[in-house]
């Protein structure tokens, strides 16, 4: 009796611990399924059926293997990326790094309000109201909360993505289509390549190592939280890609089958085209609940990670511990992202392929990204955690390969 009351005790401690510990993984990979993401997604699923779902399942491993460095960096040195990145190779690679970053993140923010904006417009509301509010929404949420509230709030938000998983469910997809589509890759056509390039940079993205690495060191986990943490990042790897697959699986049982052609050059023309198959009202309501919390929690996650970024450069303070007026620069470039992100959506910009060519553009930054996370794991972290032995050689496989594939598909498809 005594026996079973110390495991069940032992079982509660380790819950508690994780649900202590479980959130920058989690808050990363909801935000890594964001607007850009979704349309991505979308579009493979409408102009290509099942052909890129096998590459949405691949990706599950390939994204842990990355995010989980990260984590490991973080713990064990207790510095973010950029401030890592200035110690170990110096100034200027620190600040070339963080340019790419800043290009990525201005890129992602305005997919985002743009996802905002669209789905304002299903219900016959101006981009001129609903960009404004969730600008203010967004920096209530991080003026006047501690990272904890700033992280549950992303959760919540970031909840709203699993309509998808509705979404597909009652696009009743062909399990034969599925499996014969899925193992066929059309890899001579430039338009397949361009698309499976645009996948890969929505699933790696600069900003989430950026983001992750910081989290933790902002959330105050240290080495003895490693192991929760990396619980954490491969459940929010498994879920992130549940997300993709399953916009991909619902757009291609719905328009792919019916009418791939269709135009899909805003955010309303991808929902209309998938409401007639599940019913204009129910339809349209949980499309919209989808990329509204794909939209809010990456808003949150990339602008947090450009002021987190730039300050481990530039040295200025950079907390959420902080209150507005003791880490100014971090609150003030926190601010300046989002507001420049809504400005540029109000300007006028086509949401469908400006996502898709962020998501490219993604991809071929995989070289730097990749290559400075690689090379950090192992030169950078103490050495019982150190990147080594087979599977350090395994991780660099890995990311050789992600990195080649990405510049292939990216180049191929332009260039084609």
């Amino acid at each position: 009796m005594q026996l079973s009351s110390r495991t069940d005790a032992s079982r509660r401690s380790r819950l508690a611990l994780f649900l202590a510990v479980m959130g920058p993984g989690l808050v990363a990979m909801l935000a890594d399924t964001d607007a850009g993401s979704v349309v991505t997604a979308a579009q493979s699923g409408a102009r290509w059926g099942y052909h890129l779902l096998l590459l949405q399942l691949v990706l599950v491993p390939i994204l842990y293997l990355v995010q989980e460095l990260t984590v490991r960096l973080g713990v064990a040195t207790q510095k973010g990326h950029g401030e890592l990145i200035r110690d170990v190779f110096g100034p200027s690679w620190a600040w070339l790094s963080v340019s790419t970053l800043m290009l990525a993140c201005v890129g992602a923010l305005v997919t985002e309000f743009s996802g905002i904006a669209g789905v304002g417009l299903l219900f016959g509301v101006s981009p001129w109201l609903t960009v404004p509010v969730f600008v203010v929404l967004l920096l209530a949420v991080v003026y006047t909360g501690s990272y904890r509230r700033v992280e549950l709030a992303a959760i919540l938000m970031g909840l709203g993505e699993f309509a998808f998983l509705g979404v597909a469910v009652a696009a009743h997809p062909d399990p034969g289509l599925i499996t014969s589509d899925m193992l066929h890759f059309p890899l001579s056509n430039p338009r397949y390549m361009f698309l499976l390039a645009a996948n890969i940079g929505a699933v790696i993205m600069p900003w989430m190592i950026f983001y992750q690495q910081s989290a933790v060191v902002d959330k105050g986990l240290t080495a003895e939280h490693l192991r929760s943490a990396r619980v954490d990042t491969a459940l929010g790897a498994v879920l992130t890609q549940l997300v993709m697959a399953a916009v991909l699986v619902g757009t291609a049982a719905t328009i792919g089958t019916a009418n791939p052609r269709a135009p899909l050059n805003t955010v309303q023309q991808i929902a209309d085209a998938i409401t007639p198959f599940l019913g204009i009202s129910v339809g349209r309501m949980v499309f919209s609940l989808g990329m509204l919390g794909a939209s809010l929690v990456a808003a949150i996650v990339v602008s947090l990670t450009a002021a987190w970024g730039l300050g481990e450069v530039a040295g200025y303070r950079r907390s959420l511990a902080h209150r507005p007026l003791e880490a100014p620069w971090f609150y003030g470039v926190f601010t300046a992202s989002l507001l420049l992100g809504a400005a540029v959506v109000l300007s006028g910009v086509n949401l469908v392929n400006l996502s898709v060519a962020v998501e490219v553009m993604n991809a071929l930054l995989l070289p730097l990204v990749l290559g400075f996370l690689f090379q950090l794991a192992r030169r950078a972290l103490p050495p019982p955690y150190r990147l080594s032995g087979a599977y350090g050689w395994t991780v660099g496989a890995v990311i050789v390969l992600t990195t080649a594939m990405g510049l292939f598909a990216g180049l191929a498809g332009i260039l084609g």
